[in-house]
């Protein structure tokens, strides 16, 4: 990885993010982080997808702190999968499909036929790429919460981690290791805390409407508070109020204290 100026290894800072991000995520009820390492020892960059296909992973977060040969250059970026990597990806997907079992939802693509596998390998990486963008957008709007963002857009490359045909995958840039000013903050852990924290405010925002079907996640609970509405309610889970009543078969918008409502998955 990058060596800062002041000889901060990339792979110290970023482990301890993830770290924390980790410690976030598992507090979170129904979610559940998985590292794709434990220490300091390389795993190619295919592994890494391999590794979070066999965990099932619905998501796919990889940290980083970038360099640059001007110190000047800082701030955050959030990558996701570009097309041309994408059709590079496709292409090399279809090629091997005998091997690709399970790619699609648990559907093997080893009997399909080079247009039906074709079809299902397209629409599984379509998705899985705007699903992708989705997160992405979510996770740099806390990013630019805590400090200054190199690109105010989500950005596209075709970074071999992020290739999974099945899974939204992300990366995210922290910050320019090679600027004096910002490998100081990541080796703060009161920053490093700020920067997981804000990663995972994206995460919950996104499966806040993009719940895997089944999840607990997915079947979220609100036990009334005293002052508590349900249009309230529904402004805060960003759902729309209709659904809300009408998955918990409400005839009024009138609710008491204790009272246990289901949220929707999405609006």
């Amino acid at each position: 990885g990058s060596i800062g100026p002041n000889g901060t290894y990339e792979k110290d800072v970023i482990y301890k993010i993830a770290d924390k991000l980790a410690a976030l995520i598992n507090r979170e009820p129904g979610m559940r982080a998985v590292m794709i390492r434990e220490g300091d020892y390389f795993i190619p960059l295919r592994k890494r997808i391999e590794k979070a296909r066999e965990r099932q992973a619905d998501m796919f977060i990889s940290i980083h702190a970038d360099a640059f040969k001007d110190p000047r250059v800082h701030g955050s970026s959030v990558y996701v999968l570009s097309k041309k990597g994408a059709s590079s990806e496709y292409a090399r997907w279809l090629a091997a499909r005998e091997n690709a079992s399970d790619l699609i939802g648990g559907v093997s693509l080893e009997d399909k036929d080079d247009v039906l596998a074709s079809v299902l390998l397209d629409l599984s990486q379509t998705a899985s790429l705007e699903e992708s963008i989705e997160v992405a957008e979510e996770i740099l709007g806390g990013l630019r919460e805590i400090g200054k963002l190199h690109k105010s857009r989500v950005e596209a490359a075709g970074f071999a981690v992020l290739k999974a045909p099945d899974i939204p995958s992300i990366l995210v840039e922290t910050a320019y290791l090679s600027n004096p000013a910002e490998e100081k903050k990541l080796r703060n852990p009161d920053q490093q805390l700020k920067i997981a924290a804000s990663i995972m405010k994206g995460v919950c925002n996104y499966f806040r409407t993009n719940a895997p079907e089944g999840t607990q996640v997915a079947t979220r609970r609100h036990v009334i508070a005293k002052g508590d509405t349900l249009s309230g309610i529904a402004q805060f889970y960003q759902v729309k109020l209709q659904h809300l009543r009408d998955l918990n078969d409400l005839k009024s918008d009138l609710v008491q204290a204790g009272q246990v409502l289901d949220i929707p998955a999405s609006g």
